[in-house]
C-alpha cells in the first residue's frame, strides 16, 4: 500500500487507550489498574486489532499488495485465468515376449534415490499396446502428478510400478517434457498488470503477448509482425525457465492462437497468418584466467560464476537484447572466490553481444583456468 490512509494513522493499542482516557472526566480515578482503566484495556486491544485488519483488507484488494486466492480473484474480473499445472508427457519403449499386452493406465516410473532423497516420479500409458513380432513397443505416457518435476532426461524412466505378464524391460529413449507448475503469483500478476496497462485491441501486438502466455509454461513472448508479408504474425515463447520451451509447450501456443491458419479458430482474428516457434538459444561461451583466493577451488568458483551468470541472463531474457562485457566482469568480481580475473572473452571476444529478435542467451561452455 503506498500510503496508510488518515483514518488508520496513530492506531496503537497505547493512542487507542489514551483517546479513550480522555474522554472520561477527570475527576475520576483512572490510572492503570484502576477499575475505569481495566474495563478500558481490552476494548482498545480489539479496536488496535480491528485497524490492523482493516490494512491488511486494503492491502488484500489491490493487484500489487494482494496474494494467492486474493489475487486470483481480482485477476479473473478481468478475464485473466491462472494457469494450470501440467503433467509431462512422452514415451517409453517396452520390450519383451511378442503379442504381450499393456493395458491402459499401466503405472511406470523412475527410480528413487536415497542418497539425495528423491522420491520416485510415476507415469501411466495413455493407450492400451500390443508388443510388435520383435517384443517391442513404443508407448505414450503421462506423468499421474502435474508438475515440473516430471521433466526428466533420457533414460530415467525404467520401472513398472506394478509388473505386466510378458514385458521385462523398459526405457525411455527420449526425454519427457512439457510439465509446468501452477503460475505464480508473480507470473499471474505480470500478465494482469500487461493486460490492464496494455490491453489488446482487435489483434494489435499487446493481444498476441496475451494470448501466449495464457498456455501454462509460457513465461515470456516477442512478437514479430509482417515477418513474412501482409497479415502474417510470427510469436516467439520462453518457457518458466527462460530457455527453448518443448515443442509441446509451442504446439499449445499455436493450438490456443490459431491452430488453423487464417480461419479465426483461436484467439488470432480472420486472415492472421500466426506461426509459433521457440526461442532461438544462442549459448555464451566464456574464458578466463582467474586468481582465486585462498582456500577456493576452481570448480566452486564456476559453481558460483555460472549461477550469477544463470541469474543475469534470465533477468535479460526477451527484456533486454544487449548481453554486456561489463556486466558480465562483474559477475566475476562479485564471486568472494575470486580476488582477481584477466584474459576474460565471451564467445572468442570482448565486445557486447546484441541479440535479434526472437534470440536467448544460454549458458555454453565455461573454461576457467588458474
Amino acid at each position: 500500500m503506498a500510503a496508510i490512509p488518515e483514518f488508520l494513522q496513530d492506531q496503537t493499542e497505547e493512542d487507542i487507550m489514551s483517546r479513550m482516557l480522555e474522554r472520561v472526566p477527570a475527576d475520576l480515578d483512572k490510572s492503570e489498574g484502576s477499575y475505569i482503566w481495566d474495563s478500558l484495556a481490552p476494548a482498545a486491544y480489539q479496536l488496535y486489532r480491528a485497524s490492523e485488519w482493516a490494512r491488511e483488507v486494503l492491502d488484500r484488494g489491490f493487484a500489487r499488495t494482494t496474494f494467492g486466492p486474493y489475487l486470483r480473484m481480482r485477476c479473473e474480473e478481468h478475464g485473466v485465468l491462472p494457469r494450470p499445472a501440467v503433467a509431462a508427457t512422452g514415451a517409453v519403449e517396452m520390450t519383451g515376449t511378442a503379442g504381450a499386452v499393456v493395458p491402459l493406465g499401466s503405472r511406470v516410473a523412475t527410480p528413487a534415490d536415497e542418497m539425495t532423497e528423491t522420491s520416485s516420479i510415476e507415469y501411466e500409458t495413455v493407450e492400451a499396446t500390443v508388443l510388435n513380432s520383435q517384443g517391442a513397443a513404443i508407448i505414450p505416457i503421462r506423468a499421474v502428478e502435474p508438475g515440473t518435476r516430471g521433466n526428466v532426461p533420457i533414460g530415467a524412466v525404467s520401472l513398472l510400478v506394478q509388473p505386466i505378464t510378458g514385458v521385462t524391460g523398459i526405457t525411455n529413449t527420449a526425454a519427457i517434457t512439457g510439465g509446468a507448475d501452477e503460475e505464480s503469483d508473480e507470473s499471474l500478476l505480470a500478465r494482469y498488470l500487461l493486460k490492464v496497462r496494455q490491453p489488446g485491441t482487435s489483434g494489435n501486438r499487446a493481444d498476441y503477448q496475451q494470448w501466449a502466455l495464457e498456455t501454462p509454461g509460457v513465461s515470456r513472448v516477442q512478437v514479430e509482425p509482417l515477418w513474412d508479408g501482409p497479415g502474417t504474425v510470427r510469436i516467439y515463447v520462453l518457457d518458466d525457465n527462460k530457455r527453448a520451451p518443448s515443442q509441446t509447450i509451442v504446439d499449445a501456443v499455436q493450438q490456443h492462437i490459431s491452430p488453423a491458419i487464417g480461419q479465426g479458430e483461436g484467439k488470432a482474428p480472420i486472415g492472421a497468418a500466426v506461426t509459433v516457434e521457440a526461442a532461438i538459444e544462442v549459448p555464451l561461451n566464456i574464458e578466463a584466467k582467474l586468481t582465486l583466493a585462498s582456500g577456493s577451488t576452481l570448480e566452486q568458483a564456476r559453481e558460483d560464476f555460472e549461477a550469477g551468470l544463470a541469474e543475469y541472463l534470465e533477468q535479460l531474457a526477451f527484456v533486454d537484447s544487449l548481453i554486456r562485457y561489463n556486466r558480465i566482469s562483474a559477475i566475476l568480481l562479485d564471486i568472494p572466490r575470486i580476488v582477481d580475473f584477466e584474459d576474460l572473452k565471451v564467445n572468442g571476444g570482448i565486445e557486447n553481444i546484441d541479440l535479434s529478435l526472437g534470440e536467448v542467451a544460454v549458458i555454453g561452455t565455461v573454461s576457467l583456468i588458474e
